[in-house]
């Protein structure tokens, strides 16, 4: 896998991918409309974000590409890849506890803040990370 080059695409399976770790200028998309909802992308080596109609939805520093980003009310599932470690922080629900999943291992249990914002880590060391956040 590697840095998704059109920056946002949805996949065949409905499914969002977004970002391009590899980038060495930061490059920016847009007014991207899936379904109604309008998603807005920056992107590159030092940053990668997500918005979703104007509200934060995913960011990582440094920067990363994710593959078939999907959530739902009770699931967040994706597969990040990236040069180095990352620290990804996501805008879910205030006040909610969640169980984070890393390559199928419970990793750790977090609760949301009052603006509903999760963070965790994610190492690269080997390759491509499947990440899987489940509401409590």
């Amino acid at each position: 896998m590697a840095g998704i080059q059109e920056l946002i695409r949805v996949e065949d399976n409905n499914k969002l991918s977004f970002g391009n770790h590899i980038m060495d200028e930061k490059k920016k998309i847009m007014g991207f409309e899936v379904d109604g909802d309008i998603y807005k992308v920056k992107t590159y080596n030092e940053i990668t974000k997500l918005e979703k109609n104007g509200r934060l939805l995913f960011e990582s520093v440094p920067g990363t590409t994710v593959h078939n980003f999907s959530l739902n009310d009770k699931i967040i599932d994706f597969k990040v890849e990236g040069k180095e470690d990352a620290q990804i922080t996501l805008e879910l629900e205030v006040d909610q506890e969640y169980r984070i999943y890393i390559n199928q291992i419970q990793v750790g249990k977090v609760k949301s803040n009052l603006a509903g914002k999760v963070s965790f880590s994610v190492e690269f060391t080997n390759g491509v990370q499947d990440v899987l956040i489940k509401k409590a």
